[in-house]
């Protein structure tokens, strides 16, 4: 059982700013916002120091100022500002503008950066994600490269931490980043005991283990669109390069070049792709054997299979199912 401790026994180690915007994500603001209470409770218990937890809003006339604060009337600037998600679509351009120039401030100032999910779009307008590797939900993957092809996106990862710049994948990423930032502050104890109480996986875990695979089709390229759907149509069924070119009507070297500048993928990387989410689907749904569904998706060698799908999705067949299986009645 935990026990709240007086909120003025010691100065909080660090104060974590949460940058609040129009339909942000609430469960993130507030959730995070206990999160970081529940650590400061068993950091208290372990004889250390309380995380400051302040939320704060943009004013009309373009100012920020805090509208929440666990520790109120402190003086002092957060050291860290998160900036969550929405469920109602990333920031364009316009709107993310002016909490860009703030952050950038505050980044200058020696504040650490981080961002879940959509708000990485937030983070990224401020320029200081170019040439850094970052992550966001997959979702947004493709329309986050368009904005900003200059940052190295990698949607496999649910956290990415790069020192002063932390970002978090998928709607739910926030616990994860939660962590690292009470690891970071109070200590690995007090990080496994909050995951304990909240009952949070501290096990290593990758966005690749849930995302689907969303082929790009918006790309305008009807040629490769038209091989893109024969492919779906097919069912994961073997299939060979030159039969695509055959498809497109065009020269194997155009075919590969146009295919790849359309979808960002090898055809064979992409045929890959339709594969293993093929198998993941059987794995979830039926009871076949792992040897039966690599021959169902086209591979002969189970052994080559099982090699491809652990390096796509980062958990082995066996352990995919063990996961994420139907409950067995529902199961063929």
């Amino acid at each position: 059982m935990i026990v709240t401790p007086p909120p003025a026994i010691r100065a909080p180690r660090a104060e974590i700013g949460i940058l609040l915007y129009p339909d942000c994500q609430q469960a993130m603001v507030h959730g995070m916002t206990d999160l970081l209470a529940i650590a400061g409770q068993y950091s208290h218990q372990h004889g250390g120091p309380l995380v400051r937890a302040s939320h704060w809003q943009r004013q009309a006339d373009g100012g920020f100022v805090r509208c929440h604060d666990t520790h109120d009337g402190l003086p002092g600037t957060p050291d860290i500002w998160l900036i969550p998600g929405r469920l109602s679509g990333v920031p364009d351009a316009q709107e993310a503008a002016p909490y860009a120039r703030w952050l950038l401030d505050r980044h200058a100032q020696g504040a650490t950066l981080a961002s879940n999910c959509g708000g990485a779009f937030l983070l990224a307008a401020t320029g200081l994600l170019d040439g850094r590797p970052a992550t966001t939900h997959w979702w947004f993957a493709d329309q986050f490269r368009t904005r900003f092809p200059q940052v190295k996106l990698d949607c496999d990862r649910i956290v990415i931490d790069d020192g002063d710049i932390i970002t978090a994948g998928g709607l739910m990423a926030w616990t994860d980043l939660g962590l690292r930032l009470v690891d970071r502050l109070l200590g690995p104890t007090v990080m496994l005991d909050t995951a304990k109480f909240l009952l949070i996986d501290t096990a290593g875990r990758e966005q690749k283990h849930f995302a689907r695979f969303m082929p790009r089709m918006s790309h305008g390229d009807e040629v490769i669109l038209k091989v893109q759907h024969w492919l779906a149509a097919r069912e994961a069924k073997p299939v060979s390069v030159g039969e695509m070119t055959a498809q497109a009507a065009l020269e194997e070297r155009t075919f590969q070049r146009r295919f790849k500048a359309a979808t960002a993928m090898t055809p064979i990387e992409y045929v890959q792709h339709l594969r293993v989410a093929k198998a993941r689907e059987h794995l979830e749904f039926t009871k076949r054997s792992i040897d039966q569904i690599a021959w169902s998706v086209g591979y002969e060698d189970a052994a080559a299979f099982r090699k491809l799908f652990h390096r796509l999705v980062g958990l082995s067949p066996g352990d995919y199912r063990q996961r994420f299986a139907a409950p067995a009645k529902q199961a063929a």
